[in-house]
């Protein structure tokens, strides 16, 4: 059993903070069964720049960092890095879950790069066979209370799409030790809401 996620955003979103609640959920779930490994990358700025993390588990992973199309899960909290990162990453049969919410990272700012439209992003993810659910998700966070809790939205959505090897009790008691008490309320709705938005774009 193996499985390879990226999650990916700039600077602030919460990708990272997502990536360890993944790789802890898991530890916690399976104790040493498998192997968590996340590695990270930065753009030019911390802030502002692009982030991405890689998430590999399995019972016999040891490098950090995926090969080109192995991703079993890329989760954009901004739409471009999911085209960014998605069309080399994401395997033939992936998942890309998408916030179709903009903020533009660093080198699209300065003009060193063109911003597509989100419809071509999808539309490019789509090409290479990926399933694409894509929604509004700073729009939920705002709805659960703050834009702050964004990075819940969309891994209340990733774990919607059945790709994780925890259960729903696992990771809502890590998501609540690892974010502040007071928004604790507020990221267990954002969960929810990112749940339902995965749920709802699935066919009848």
């Amino acid at each position: 059993m193996e499985r390879n996620y990226i999650i990916a955003g700039i600077g602030g979103q919460g990708s990272i903070k997502i990536s360890h609640l993944i790789a802890e959920a898991t530890i916690r779930a399976h104790g040493d069964k498998y192997n968590a490994r996340v590695g990270e990358t930065f753009g030019a700025a911390q802030r502002g720049g692009a982030v991405a993390s890689h998430v590999r588990i399995g019972e016999a992973v040891y490098a950090p960092l995926l090969g080109k199309g192995t991703a079993d899960l890329v989760l954009a909290l901004e739409p471009l890095e999911a085209l960014r990162l998605g069309v080399p990453y994401l395997a033939e049969s992936g998942v890309a879950i998408i916030n179709t919410v903009a903020q533009p990272p660093v080198d699209v700012k300065i003009g060193d790069l063109k911003y597509p439209e989100v419809a071509e992003i999808i539309a490019a993810l789509e090409a290479i066979g990926a399933k694409v659910v894509a929604f509004d998700g700073g729009g939920l966070a705002a709805q659960a209370g703050s834009a702050k809790v964004l990075s819940a939205v969309m891994l209340g959505a990733a774990f919607a799409s059945g790709l994780f090897l925890f259960d729903e009790e696992t990771i809502l008691s890590v998501l609540k030790e690892n974010v502040p008490e007071k928004t604790i309320e507020a990221n267990v709705e954002a969960f929810r809401l990112g749940q339902e938005a995965y749920l709802a774009a699935q066919p009848e």
